[in-house]
């Protein structure tokens, strides 16, 4: 079965998300691990972990993407703000280690007019400074949009922080079909050359989990803009075509798409028809 879902709401609890997700008919998802704008965060409850792990189990969930809060910039220019991402991303993949075998996805962050390549050593050096090898979880880079300052705007940024990373199991990438969209890449009507682009430069091994987003804008806007699965610049049957691929037959697709749990569900259900009728 395609693992599909998307980003859910942890306010009641890590067991509550998962009931949520198997009520829209998801079997993987995505959450934060604390409060995505301020840093804070709960204390776990040893009874929420069972339970969760025991949901998970029983309905045959792929893995979960958590993912990390947006204040986090490993390779901000003040020493500061790079301090708080690495104490963040230490901090949540401790927590996350209470769901073994799941997934970190973090913004591999902005450079702030230091230039890219710094940006690309800072974050790679974060990343050797928080991983080890009794990790229990897999850290993935996002491929990013390239608005203003950011790094992972194209294959090649996001390989030239993998090649600097020490422990490179403990690694992976999360594709986002909105940012290389507005990047640049067509995955409308070349999805098979942007692939082939990927899997030559980063390596597909390595490609873990897809945000499955339509952009509100065109393509190379570089604006970073989710749209619905049908409400948009990529399209639904575009993004059934990457869903569906062959050689992204076995990695968690996450909707990151404006909504509410009736709205994913529909979506959810919609793109799981479409892979019935073209199976």
């Amino acid at each position: 079965m395609y693992a599909i879902g998307c980003h859910l709401s942890t306010t009641k609890g890590y067991a509550s998300m998962i009931k949520d997700a198997i009520s829209i008919g998801a079997n993987t998802c995505a959450f934060f691990l604390r409060n995505p704008r301020g840093g804070s965060v709960k204390p776990l409850s040893e009874k929420d972990i069972a339970a969760t792990n025991e949901l998970l189990k029983a309905n045959h969930f792929a893995p979960l993407v958590a993912h990390a809060p947006y204040i986090l910039n490993p390779c901000a220019a003040k020493p500061e703000l790079r301090t708080l991402a690495r104490d963040i991303m230490r901090d949540d993949l401790e927590r996350l280690d209470h769901f073994p075998g799941n997934y970190y996805n973090f913004h591999p962050g902005s450079h702030v007019q230091q230039g890219a390549e710094q940006g690309i050593a800072l974050t790679a050096q974060c990343l050797n400074d928080v991983l080890s090898p009794e990790l229990k979880s897999r850290v993935l880079i996002e491929t990013m949009a390239g608005k203003g300052t950011e790094i992972g705007r194209n294959f090649e940024e996001i390989q030239h922080i993998l090649s600097r990373v020490e422990l490179e199991e403990k690694v992976g990438v999360c594709l986002d079909t909105c940012h290389v969209w507005d990047g640049g890449y067509d995955i409308v009507s070349q999805l098979e050359d942007v692939l082939d682009a990927f899997d030559r430069i980063v390596g597909l091994k390595r490609l873990c989990a897809v945000h499955l987003n339509d952009s509100l804008n065109p393509r190379d806007s570089h604006k970073d803009r989710h749209a619905n699965l049908d409400k948009g610049h990529i399209g639904f049957e575009a993004l059934l075509r990457v869903v569906k691929n062959p050689r992204l037959r076995d990695i968690p697709f996450i909707l990151e798409t404006p909504g509410d749990l009736a709205i994913w569900q529909e979506e959810i259900a919609r793109l799981r028809h479409g892979l019935n009728e073209n199976a």
